[in-house]
């Protein structure tokens, strides 16, 4: 389960929001590859965020029960 508390407590840089969304639609297959094997909590239960903004950064993967970011 996600802890909302710290979700929402992490920067965020909403200029960056449209920038975002636009490189979830593009994805390079690589990253759609990926996408699929962390998807809806199948890998190992974890919750993958896609492209997520992190302060003035867009992070590939982001899973806030690891803190952990992925670049594949």
């Amino acid at each position: 389960m996600r802890d909302r508390k710290n979700y929402l407590n992490l920067p965020y840089n909403p200029n960056l929001k449209g920038y975002a969304k636009k490189l979830r639609k593009a994805g390079n297959l690589s990253e759609v590859l990926l996408w699929e094997q962390l998807s809806k909590k199948k890998f190992k239960g974890y919750d993958f965020d896609r492209q997520k903004i992190i302060g003035d950064y867009i992070v590939d993967f982001y899973c806030l029960n690891c803190q952990t970011v992925v670049k594949p």
